[in-house]
């Protein structure tokens, strides 16, 4: 059986002080009221945003901003056909958290916006919708969280798994113990992908700004491969696939162990196999996360992989969680969950998906709203500090795997032990004026 841990006594007691006082300076809005929401960032996945906004009554897509002027083109065009009339378009967020009539944005940019973007949102006034990973680096999500409660904001993290019925029962079956005490959770991300090639240097394309595009990142030449999707695979704006899909898997992780502080050793190895491209994150990557008394194992692979703890085998990838406890195991998937008990691995229980469409981000949104309402930061399925907290995880990996060596974590201090290199890791040098601050 798990019980509970002083990290979440300590977030519980947070979000308590913060409701107590979210009302202040700002009306509880009426059941009749739309939240009027900013979209930051509307490639493919803000595109997603502005259809799954558009079919929520409560909501109403009023702002796109972009720093693509084709893309804000196109998702006007969408938002203004879903909407029946046509949002206010901006090509600087800044310019947006400035509108005083939008009441909370949607932020779908690139991984090394997201806290940024954040922080400002919250000193404007703006409730956040922001898209996982929470943070580019450990350093970023603490100082998300520090703005959230200091502005009273509601800030949501883009784990939807969260809302997800299914995960939740599981998750509730692993507290009340259904496979005994849980010691090891493991991470599957087979996400099949194929090598990005070579995309030379070349002028930045019209209407496209390069330098807000990199924001806090160094300013490197423009290339295809470091915009649009790829940007993933490059150190500077994105984390990899542990970082990108990945980061579903670990939350989940966190959730059914019930762990949130930082582990006592991570080590993690891997590479960039068969590809000769320009990508620079792995392709394949092993990470192993000891508590003493409990562990994560994680796996990503990009090449064809098996499914494991009897999946079902659906297209060329496969992602989920298995649970490993004194008694059986517990498959969960977005097909379901599965429990196993005995040595004979038995199956004794199993679920399904509840919602119309296992990715369905809709209830995760529909949750966010329901906070806004109430302003009440403990309604959230995936609060700051849960979406901070997996994203830490995916960034100590990656540390240990771009160093190429097991690290000590003090779990208090969450710093590595003995290893300046890699406590240098937990923040980076950010391009003026793209800073996130010390100080909130």
């Amino acid at each position: 059986m798990r019980t509970s841990s002083p990290d979440n006594t300590r977030r519980s007691f947070l979000w308590t002080a913060s409701a107590a006082v979210a009302t202040r300076g700002r009306p509880i809005l009426g059941a009749n009221d739309r939240v009027r929401i900013g979209v930051i960032g509307v490639g493919g996945r803000g595109r997603d945003h502005i259809n799954t906004w558009s079919a929520i009554p409560e909501a109403d897509v009023a702002a796109i901003c972009d720093v693509n002027q084709a893309s804000r083109e196109r998702a006007m065009a969408l938002a203004e056909k879903l909407r029946g009339a046509k949002p206010k378009e901006y090509a600087d967020m800044r310019e947006l958290f400035e509108d005083k009539s939008i009441d909370a944005v949607s932020i779908a940019t690139p991984n090394h916006w997201h806290a940024l973007a954040t922080i400002w949102a919250c000193q404007a006034g703006k409730d956040v919708y922001v898209e996982k990973p929470a943070s580019h680096n450990i350093f970023e999500g603490r100082q998300m969280v520090r703005a959230a409660r200091k502005y009273n904001r509601i800030v949501q993290v883009g784990s939807q798994g969260r809302s997800i019925r299914h995960k939740q029962k599981a998750m509730k079956l692993l507290e009340e113990g259904v496979i005994g005490t849980v010691y090891m959770a493991r991470g599957l991300c087979f996400r099949r992908r194929r090598s990005i090639g070579h995309t030379p240097d070349e002028p930045v394309p019209p209407g496209v700004d390069w330098d807000k595009f990199l924001g806090p990142a160094p300013m490197k030449p423009y290339s295809k491969n470091k915009y649009a999707y790829n940007w993933h695979w490059f150190w500077d704006t994105g984390n990899g696939d542990i970082g990108n899909q990945g980061v579903h898997e670990m939350d989940q992780n966190l959730w059914g162990l019930n762990r949130y502080s930082f582990p006592r050793e991570v080590s993690s190895m891997g590479g960039k196999y068969l590809w000769k491209d320009d990508q620079e994150t792995p392709n394949t990557q092993q990470a192993e996360f000891d508590f003493g008394d409990a562990e994560i194992v994680f796996d990503v692979r990009n090449l064809p992989s098996p499914p494991e703890g009897s999946s079902p085998i659906i297209g060329s990838n496969y992602v989920g969680n298995i649970f490993f406890g004194a008694e059986g195991y517990m498959v969960v998937d977005p097909y379901g969950f599965r429990v196993y008990k005995g040595d004979n691995r038995e199956l004794v229980m199993e679920g399904r998906p509840e919602e119309p469409r296992i990715w369905d981000t809709e209830p995760h949104m529909r949750n966010f709203l329901e906070a806004v309402r109430k302003r009440d930061p403990k309604v959230l399925t995936a609060g700051v500090e849960i979406g901070v907290a997996a994203a830490a995880f995916c960034h100590l990996a990656n540390i240990a795997y771009r160093l190429r060596r097991r690290l000590r974590i003090d779990p208090q201090a969450e710093r590595f032990i003995g290893d300046e290199e890699a406590n240098r890791m937990l923040t980076r040098d950010y391009r003026k004026p793209y800073v996130v601050p010390e100080i909130v």
